[in-house]
């Protein structure tokens, strides 16, 4: 592997030490830890997110002074999670080189009827720690789609914190705060094992601020409604910018405090159908999503200036055509091809797959596809080890290939991209509940669409190899 940054030296050799110090056992409970920002009720755990804590494993279950338990029968329950990753780029990309960055999250849940009477209602909360070297997919790979979840400007910052209030026996929640939409909406349940999952690449970049998506939220509201048990229905309205503009959008609201009401709103809508999720099921689980978002914005064309001329023209005024609004729908299946006897709708082997599209002329992508497939337990003496392939793709809009074609043709700049495609391999072992390591493999075809270096050389970036190994802790 190549050599890490001396400021991270300390952190890498201490991550190495704690993946290795505990033996591997087996286990009878779940091992992936939630995302940060997930899993706020083990109860309510979406299929495929899996959810423990290393507390079990601790003396006097990881509660010593009794003070979690007193919490708790008051109605609040906080968690904590970190998750830290060496990942190194070993070929291709725009350089070589590795790094560590870690994440590490509290979050706290209170149920205010519990609590204080108000029936219905509760709080929730939660903060990020960012630290570690922020950019393996922007300063070693050049990538369009995100190699790590947890990538972002190291800072304190914080996401979430909300009201919800629960109507109708609890077939409507009405949620408002500072919300992150991808905790909900867009989600492919089987995909979450995965360190490139996440929010869907083309949200990220063809909403403005990459939308309120870890490490972003934004103030909004919403509405969830479940006529059936197997049926809910999900909608949101969200301040469309979480950032503002005019430069890099994490240091423009580095800690998440900017609270922005005036920017034109995101508005989201998806339903959601799940089946044979019980363990007793006939058949083999599965959920089918379908959804959408508008923006209510105006959003520069890729191409045009606002006399229809191409930007790159001698003739143009270099200021981009300004359209009016941007959609995105999208659709979603998780599939589970194989349940072993006895096992749960998570257990098996799992498949996803997610298809996404939006207008070419005011997007940098317009057609973002991903799928894999999960195996869960099929290890012996392993019950929760998991192994998973996956694939994402994420085309350039025509607009945007035609805009780099006119500037190829003016003479100022040479290449056209494309597409890009990410494959990824892991292996996700539970060390005890809560604890989990994970080695990692991504090979990164045409990084950046395949747009040659902005260093002047005109040099592609080559494929791209990242090699990686990720631990994560649940309290």
């Amino acid at each position: 592997m190549p050599a890490v940054s001396a400021r991270n030296r300390a952190a890498c050799l201490a991550f190495l030490a704690a993946a290795w110090l505990v033996p591997s056992v087996a286990s009878a409970q779940d091992t992936t830890a939630p995302r940060a920002g997930e899993g706020d009720n083990p109860a309510e755990a979406l299929p495929g997110q899996q959810i423990s804590s290393i507390g079990s494993s601790l003396p006097a279950k990881g509660d010593p002074l009794g003070l979690r338990g007193t919490l708790a029968e008051r109605g609040i329950r906080y968690t904590i999670n970190y998750s830290g990753e060496l990942l190194a780029n070993v070929a291709g990309g725009l350089r070589r080189g590795g790094l560590y960055e870690g994440l590490g999250e509290l979050r706290v849940n209170v149920d205010l009827e519990r609590l204080a009477g108000l029936q219905g209602l509760s709080f929730s909360g939660n903060a990020y720690q960012i630290h570690g070297t922020a950019g393996i997919s922007r300063d070693f790979v050049g990538a369009l789609d995100t190699i790590s979840f947890l990538e972002a400007l190291p800072t304190t910052r914080l996401s979430e914190i909300w009201l919800e209030q629960k109507l109708f026996d609890g077939t409507v929640a009405l949620r408002a705060g500072q919300l992150a939409a991808d905790t909900e909406f867009a989600v492919a349940s089987y995909s979450l094992p995965f360190m490139n999952s996440g929010f869907p690449t083309i949200s990220k970049f063809d909403l403005p601020g990459t939308g309120p998506a870890y490490p972003f939220a934004a103030p909004g509201v919403r509405v969830k409604w479940d006529p059936r048990p197997d049926v809910t229905v999900l909608a949101g309205a969200f301040n469309g910018n979480p950032a503002g503009r005019g430069g890099d959008p994490e240091r423009l609201n580095r800690n998440g405090t900017n609270f922005r009401l005036n920017d034109p709103a995101l508005l989201w809508l998806e339903g959601q159908y799940r089946y044979n999720q019980a363990e007793d099921a006939p058949g083999l689980a599965g959920a089918v999503r379908l959804g959408g978002w508008v923006h209510l914005g105006r959003f520069d064309s890729q191409r045009v200036d606002g006399l229809g001329r191409p930007l790159a023209s001698p003739d143009s005024n270099g200021v981009a055509a300004r359209l009016r609004g941007n959609t995105n729908v999208y659709a979603i299946w998780d599939q589970q091809l194989y349940r072993p006897e006895g096992g749960d709708a998570n257990s098996g082997i799992t498949a996803f797959a997610r298809i996404g599209g939006a207008p070419g002329d005011r997007n940098l992508i317009d057609v973002y596809l991903d799928g894999g497939v999960v195996a869960t337990g099929l290890v012996p003496g392993r019950p929760r080890d998991l192994f998973g392939v996956t694939a994402l793709f994420s085309r350039l809009s025509p607009s945007g290939r035609r805009a780099d074609l006119d500037s190829e043709l003016a003479g100022l700049t040479r290449g056209r991209r494309s597409s890009e495609v990410a494959i990824e391999a892991t292996y996700v072992a539970e060390i005890v509940p809560g604890w989990s390591i994970q080695p990692d493999a991504q090979y990164i075809i045409r990084p950046g669409g395949g747009v040659p270096a902005a260093d002047g050389s005109l040099r592609r970036p080559g494929n791209a190899r990242v090699i990686g190994l990720k631990t994560t802790l649940t309290y």
